[in-house]
């Protein structure tokens, strides 16, 4: 996203004081997929905020995230049912497959990988989405296999 960009983003909170850092940082989120350190520094100067408070409030929601996603978002269920069916040994293959962690992004750009409270789908739990695409009823030893799949169709 462009500086330019984020400008505008500001323009729409003229005179904003720290009660709209939250929307601020949604809106730019919403904008560039993420929060990069630049756009938390621009950010910081328009609402007069050291960045690292900045920083202190978007690391405690989970929604905001500081690199972009990759071409594949990954979201695993931790909710009551999944987590009784089995979704710990799913998202442990996941993070050995990918060699990433929560939150981050692989190395090539290809996968990002988010821990979701509930993704709506208990009946068919343990459950994982990647883009929106549920794949239900899982074991930790089809992981590799569907991450295998959509290694395939990347770009």
């Amino acid at each position: 996203m462009s500086l330019e960009r984020i400008n505008e983003i500001l323009k729409t909170y003229s005179n904003a004081g720290r009660d709209k850092l939250i929307p601020l940082l949604q809106d730019v989120q919403a904008e560039q997929g993420f929060l990069s350190k630049e756009s938390v520094q621009v950010i910081g100067r328009h609402l007069g905020l050291p960045a690292s408070k900045i920083f202190g409030v978007a690391t405690f929601y989970n929604q905001f995230r500081f690199e972009p996603m990759g071409q594949f978002h990954i979201q695993v269920c931790r909710g009551t049912a999944c987590h009784v069916k089995g979704s710990l040994p799913i998202l442990e293959s996941i993070q050995k497959e990918l060699e990433i962690q929560p939150g981050r992004t692989s190395k090539d750009g290809v996968f990002s990988l988010e821990v979701v409270a509930c993704i709506g789908a208990c009946g068919l739990a343990p459950v994982i989405a990647v883009n929106g695409e549920f794949h239900a009823r899982l074991e930790s030893d089809q992981v590799a296999g569907i991450i295998e799949s959509y290694r395939k169709k990347a770009v």
